[in-house]
């Protein structure tokens, strides 16, 4: 048994269903065997929202699936079939297999981010901010530079007519 894995696309929004409905499709065709894994390719984020850390997931590729299989007849009709099922990524005729150098860094992705969430900054150099927290709370400030890996961005203040840099967490700051 030759596994491979496979980029399917499927409608947009609907990943899970899809995946739910092709592993139980499977399941009644009594071929689950041959397709051990469909993953809808995620990280995890990490947000701020109302003050509470918030933690999400978040699609790589919307629209896609990943499926490691034994590509059979009966696995591609039951595939095919499966309501929502755009299509094979690459192949016109026949699938073609997914470079496994791909398959590796997506799910590289996906495990270091669940181990450590990512974390969600909408902000880049030179973004004009309002300070919602502490003692310069409605403040303006220009964003001189951003720490995703942190969660951080450096900032400058206009105090008494200079510029004063601080230190601020994303969810302390809002745009303009």
């Amino acid at each position: 048994m030759a596994l491979e894995w496979y980029f399917l696309r499927v409608q947009v929004g609907r990943e899970d269903t899809i995946r739910q409905s092709m592993m139980r499709r499977l399941k009644q065709a009594g071929i689950e065997e041959l397709v051990p894994q469909i993953v809808v390719p995620t990280e995890t984020i990490q947000d701020h929202r109302g003050g509470k850390k918030v933690v999400k997931r978040k699609k790589l590729y919307p629209g896609y699936l990943m499926v490691q299989m034994d590509l059979s007849d009966d696995v591609w009709f039951v595939l095919r079939e499966t309501p929502g099922f755009g299509d094979f990524v690459g192949g016109q005729a026949t699938p073609t297999p997914a470079n496994p150098d791909d398959v590796e860094k997506v799910l590289a992705t996906m495990d270091s981010s669940k181990e450590q969430p990512k974390v969600a900054v909408q902000f880049k150099k030179g973004d004009r901010v309002k300070i919602k927290t502490g003692a310069f709370e409605n403040t303006d400030a220009v964003v001189e530079e951003v720490h995703a890996d942190k969660g951080t961005l450096d900032v400058s203040v206009n105090f008494f007519g200079r510029p004063t840099p601080m230190s601020l967490g994303y969810w302390e700051v809002e745009p303009i």
